[in-house]
């Protein structure tokens, strides 16, 4: 008996249907997102670092008054941490990406 099988014609659909949902995110952008800056193109990656590393330090300038900087067990993890979720937050919200 040749041929796939029962099961071999179940699952052949399933795994195309798997394939092409998990690659449907791959889309082509035509250039990297940048923001026109005195003339000259800034990339975006870049503002959206300075950004995040710009609202760590005011995080850490509130936290500090607080209390709450004092009782951080690592703290340079911590606001690193901070750092990038608020520059891939500004990355998303800006750009979509």
């Amino acid at each position: 008996m040749g041929g796939p099988g029962v099961f071999g014609s179940y699952f052949r659909p399933i795994g195309l249907i798997l394939t092409s949902t998990l690659l449907s995110g791959c889309v082509l952008h035509v250039g990297a997102p940048s923001i026109a800056l005195f003339g000259a193109y800034f990339p975006a990656w870049l503002a959206c670092a300075l950004v995040g590393i710009l609202g760590a330090v005011l995080v850490r300038l509130v936290l500090i008054p607080l209390g709450i900087d004092d009782m951080l067990p690592i703290r340079l993890p911590v606001y690193v941490a901070l750092a990038a979720a608020i520059g891939f937050s500004v990355s998303l919200v800006g750009f979509g990406r």
